[in-house]
């Protein structure tokens, strides 16, 4: 118990500490700081047990809502994927609906927690196994837990898909370990779910032993995040929730009228593209988006994106890289240039990231830049 409230107290303060910093820190992502202070001073309540249990043994209406506060946890961390994702995310009042959860927990707690005296709050806790509130509200828990998480890794594949038909630049990258920390989140719950059982049965020690493991476990998972955040601030930021996939675009078209296909107008559209791509060079800007090019050769992002996206079968992503990773070879096979490192060359071609160019330049041509330009 000791080795418990010791944990405990280091994890509420390096958790309230990242969260007020957080919260007070100057940035133009101010609304995803702050739905990702609130989840961890959410989770920092949640976790506080044993040290409120120094301070009284007695339930209380505000001790089990302390406990409910749980159901808002996964829901704003489903806003904060939200609003990371999407540059132009606000608050809605259709948001209200994450609270649903938390407000059926206290509904069906109210008649036979809320509602009574001290006796029977005490009676309520000690019986706790055979009281079928508190099996429903933890069933309500474990059932929000996997449809938000399911609901995290859908949005997560969205984002990432809008992004590589629409955009260009390396924030791509970012994905990776905003999957990863999803992941490695969802594997924590489904611990914290496995402690729950115990606690409902004969061997309620084990729970408190999981316990101690998850909230230093806990202590890592965050600051590993919140390091990787700040080192990585724009994610993907560029992505806009009214863009929709090639796909649903040509679902929708299929809907509406019979698909018309004009190849000269095709084939037009084609030749004048491919031109402005070796002649103006516009890949050559890391953070080059579809809209850009849409802007400068006249043709709606709309056809643009299926001309690239369905028509060449390519996202624009890869169809930009393309064009960069044929640059950076010409580079690499110019002896006059056999000076001028790898680090230069992907800065000059429209890089702003060694590991993100190496992984193009290995899709394109199977092998490293250092090792392709060895071979020549």
């Amino acid at each position: 118990m000791n080795l418990l409230i010791i944990v405990t107290v280091i994890s509420l303060f390096i958790s309230l500490f990242l969260a007020f910093f957080l919260l007070t820190v100057k940035t133009k992502h101010k609304t995803s700081n702050i739905l990702f202070a609130v989840f961890l001073i959410i989770t920092a309540i949640d976790t506080s047990d044993p040290i409120l249990g120094l301070l009284t043994d007695r339930p209380s209406n505000l001790g089990m809502l302390k406990t409910t506060l749980a159901f808002l946890q996964i829901p704003v961390f489903y806003l904060y994927i939200l609003s990371v994702c999407y540059s132009d995310f606000k608050f809605k009042p259709k948001y209200l609906i994450h609270l649903l959860p938390f407000l059926i927990a206290n509904i069906i707690l109210l008649p036979r927690f809320y509602t009574v005296d001290i006796a029977s709050k005490i009676d309520f806790i000690i019986n706790r196994q055979t009281r079928i509130e508190l099996q429903l509200t933890h069933i309500l828990f474990h059932i929000q837990v996997l449809i938000y998480f399911v609901a995290i890794f859908i949005l997560l594949r969205k984002a990432k898909k809008l992004y590589l038909e629409n955009n260009a630049g390396t924030s791509i990258n970012s994905y990776n370990w905003l999957f990863q920390f999803t992941l490695v989140l969802t594997i924590l719950y489904m611990i914290v779910i496995f402690k729950n059982i115990f606690k409902f049965s004969d061997y309620p020690y084990i729970s408190e032993w999981i316990k101690i493991g998850i909230l230093v476990l806990q202590l890592f998972i965050v600051c590993w995040y919140l390091f990787k955040a700040l080192n990585n601030p724009g994610l993907f930021r560029n992505i806009d929730s009214k863009l929709k996939l090639v796909s649903d675009i040509i679902l929708e078209e299929k809907k509406n009228e019979p698909e018309t296909v004009n190849e000269k107008e095709y084939n037009e559209e084609l030749v004048k593209l491919k031109k402005y791509m070796v002649e103006e060079k516009p890949f050559l800007n890391p953070s080059l988006t579809i809209q850009d090019i849409s802007n400068e050769i006249k043709i709606p992002v709309r056809d643009l994106s299926l001309l690239i996206n369905h028509q060449l079968g390519q996202h624009f992503f890869d169809f930009i890289n393309t064009y960069r990773i044929e640059n950076a070879k010409t580079i690499l096979k110019d002896p006059t240039k056999n000076k001028v490192t790898v680090l230069e060359i992907l800065y000059e071609v429209g890089f702003n990231s060694k590991s993100s160019f190496n992984t193009a330049f290995k899709k394109h041509t199977g092998f490293t830049p250092t090792v392709y330009r060895k071979q020549l």
